[in-house]
């Protein structure tokens, strides 16, 4: 309400692609999403509930045109194809890990820790202890890593380090201690991921850059490191429930710990971030900036989440739920990530509005 003081102050149009909302301060224009437009004459205001003091809401009604091309996936499991020629980069700093790979299959691999259940339906030695490995020219594709073959480049442009993983004074027999041997970029040090066998790595899809070796795409190379994360884990995790049917996901370290609990409720929001000076300012109406079309809105996921380590009761509750009921496909990833995505989402929240940040005990 520092902008307008009642619904009456506020006028809502579309352009072409565009939303313009005229208040006393002036008028914002939002560049929509492609395919997205406005219905004129739908904006109608609601009731703000206990933030009417502070804010205030509107309903409107958007198109949304059938997609006729698709646009590039920021998925790296939907981009990789077989017979496909690739270059691997770090990153953190974008140096060329791996060159010039060709594989002739792309797999799949089962999902999740498919094989942390066998002891509970096999009456006999576990069939699956074999790990899968790929072959010298495979690529398989977990939920959140790649598994391939190392190459000759591998010696200048990777580090190892042995690393525990677990409790030494673990009680549970069937997680004892054991160790990783963690990949590292010998540029940055940036964790990459894991040697799974003296030829075989795997990368986690958060820490390394695919690209084609020729054609002139440029995918995430020039995007920051919280914006590549976003978009890298919002892919996975929207994929991963198209294709299991799953809406709960638990995002763990490598030796199986649950950190942050994720509940996906659509992909279809669309969000824009205002900066504050663009409408708080005492500007005349006239002012260029706030005519300019420069701030975009865009398509987001929206979810709930707790971390596993809050303490409130009704956060320990939630944590206790998923637990006991197994609810939450596992989502593993690095600790220091984890840690990275957790601020990720902590920023986009605090981006909301105070009335839409909580929804029961979850954050939005």
């Amino acid at each position: 309400k520092d902008v307008a003081r009642s619904p009456a102050d506020v006028v809502v149009t579309g352009g072409d692609s565009s939303l313009h909302i005229r208040t006393p301060r002036g008028q914002l224009s939002l560049t929509l999403p492609a395919g997205v437009t406005f219905e004129q004459g739908s904006c109608i205001p609601t009731h703000a509930g206990e933030s009417c003091g502070e804010e205030l809401h509107f309903r409107l009604r958007i198109t949304v045109a059938r997609r006729t091309d698709e646009e590039a996936s920021d998925s790296v499991m939907e981009r990789l194809r077989a017979k496909e020629t690739y270059c691997f980069l770090c990153q953190g700093c974008m140096t060329r890990l791996l060159e010039d790979r060709v594989f002739k299959r792309v797999l799949p691999l089962p999902n999740g820790n498919w094989n942390a259940i066998v002891d509970d339906w096999c009456c006999h030695p576990d069939p699956f202890a074999k790990k899968l490995l790929p072959r010298a020219e495979d690529c398989l594709l977990g939920d959140t890593f790649l598994l391939l073959a190392r190459d000759g480049n591998c010696e200048q442009t990777l580090t190892e380090e042995v690393s525990p993983v677990g409790s030494e004074d673990s009680q549970d027999p069937k997680k004892p201690c054991r160790r990783l041997t963690l990949v590292s970029c010998k540029s940055c040090s940036s964790e990459l991921g894991e040697a799974v066998a003296p030829e075989n790595l795997k990368l986690y899809i958060t820490q390394v850059v695919v690209e084609p070796a020729v054609g002139d795409r440029k995918p995430e190379a020039s995007l920051n490191r919280s914006l590549f994360l976003e978009r890298a884990i919002a892919a996975r995790l929207l994929g991963l429930s198209n294709s299991l049917s799953t809406f709960h996901f638990s995002v763990q370290t490598p030796d199986e710990k649950a950190f942050l609990l994720l509940w996906l409720l659509n992909s279809d929001s669309i969000v824009a971030s205002v900066p504050e000076r663009c409408v708080g300012g005492e500007r005349s109406i006239s002012s260029p900036a706030l005519h300019s079309p420069s701030t975009r809105a865009a398509r987001v996921l929206k979810l709930l989440y707790t971390t596993c380590s809050d303490t409130g009761i009704q956060q320990r509750d939630i944590v206790t739920s998923w637990e006991v009921n197994a609810i939450g496909h596992p989502v593993v990833l690095p600790l220091k990530v984890c840690e990275e995505l957790l601020q990720v989402i902590d920023d986009s929240n605090s981006a909301l509005p105070a009335s839409t940040r909580c929804m029961r005990s979850y954050k939005v």
